[in-house]
């Protein structure tokens, strides 16, 4: 049995904290000063260069991200994550229930189309 190599996916957590950057109002230089990691460090982790370990755990306490879960190879069975995404804008209390519906109808939407072209 080959057994799949284990690596962070940086793109992946990166594209998550975006994600909650924007959910939370923030720019890129609010996120630094409230988590003390610098802007520099935030503009490489952009471009796909991997943050000290400090500052990956900072960005995680931030954000309420598990770094853990976005290891290659180690997931154990979860829900689907289109699923996912749907309890999570139906939980989001700043989203009416119309609001909820409006973007998961969009994000499902999408995630067929591109899923039926692969």
């Amino acid at each position: 049995m080959v057994e799949k190599k284990k690596r962070f996916d940086l793109e992946g957590f990166y594209s998550v904290l975006d994600g909650t950057r924007i959910a939370r109002g923030k720019t890129w230089k609010e996120v630094a000063a409230e988590t003390e990691v610098s802007e520099s460090t935030l503009s490489r982790m952009r471009t796909g260069q991997r943050p000290d370990a400090g500052s990956l755990a900072s960005l995680a306490a931030w954000s309420g991200l598990n770094p853990a879960d976005f290891v290659t190879g180690t997931r154990t069975e979860a829900a689907e994550p289109l699923a996912q995404i749907s309890a999570f804008l139906h939980s989001d209390p700043r989203l009416s229930k119309e609001g909820a519906d409006m973007i998961d109808g969009l994000v499902k939407s999408t995630y067929e189309r591109i899923v039926k072209k692969r």
